[in-house]
C-alpha cells in the first residue's frame, strides 16, 4: 500500500494492525453494530441477529464486511460478541473495533484464527480511534440501508469497495 497515492477523503476504515494480503474488489455489502445502539449488556442477541443476517447474505451468495466492537468470536460476552464461525462464515472482512467504555483487546485465540486464515478472510483491528486507526461512520452512514435490526445495520454501496491489505506493513484500509 503507498499512502501517497491514495486520497484520504476516499479512506472509510484504516487499520494498523491487520492480516492479511491483497486486494478486494468486488464487495457491496457492510455489516456494522450502530454505535448509538451498542450495549455490551446484550452482546448475545447481537450474536442472534448477525446469525440470521449471515444466514441471509449466505443464501443470496453475497461477502460482505463485518465491523463491531470488541472481540468476534470470543468466550467472554463481555468483551465482545460470543458468535462461533458458523454465525460469521459469509464475511469476507472481519473488523474489531474499540468504542468509548469499550476498549478492544484484540483477539488471539487459535481457532478464531485458524479460520480467518484458511478461509482468506481479512481480519482488522482497530484498538483504538485516531487519526490512523478509524472507521468513518458517517459514510456507511449514507450508503443504502438494506435492513436495520435492533443491533445492526445492513448497508450497500452502489459500486464494490476496494480493500487493500498489506501483510509487511501489517496496514489495511477500505476506500469508495
Amino acid at each position: 500500500i503507498d499512502l501517497d497515492e491514495i486520497k484520504k477523503d476516499d479512506i472509510i476504515l484504516f487499520s494498523e494492525t491487520g492480516m492479511g494480503n491483497g486486494m478486494i474488489d468486488s464487495i457491496t455489502d457492510v455489516i456494522y453494530v450502530d454505535p448509538d445502539k451498542f450495549d455490551k449488556s446484550q452482546t448475545l442477541a447481537m450474536a442472534d441477529e448477525i446469525e440470521k443476517m449471515n444466514a441471509e447474505m449466505f443464501k443470496n451468495n453475497r461477502k460482505y464486511i463485518l465491523i463491531g466492537p470488541g472481540r468476534w468470536g470470543t468466550r467472554d460476552r463481555w468483551i465482545g460478541i460470543p458468535v462461533n464461525w458458523p454465525q460469521i462464515s459469509n464475511a469476507k472482512i472481519i473488523v474489531e473495533t474499540a468504542m468509548e467504555g469499550f476498549p478492544l483487546d484484540a483477539s488471539s485465540g487459535s481457532h478464531f484464527f485458524h479460520n480467518v486464515t484458511s478461509m482468506n478472510v481479512g481480519y482488522f483491528s482497530l484498538p483504538y480511534i485516531n487519526e490512523r486507526n478509524f472507521v468513518r461512520w458517517d459514510v456507511l452512514d449514507k450508503q443504502t440501508l438494506v435492513k436495520k435490526t435492533g443491533f445492526f445495520k445492513h448497508v450497500r454501496f452502489k459500486k464494490p469497495v476496494i480493500v487493500r491489505m498489506d501483510g509487511r506493513k501489517r496496514i489495511s484500509l477500505i476506500t469508495f
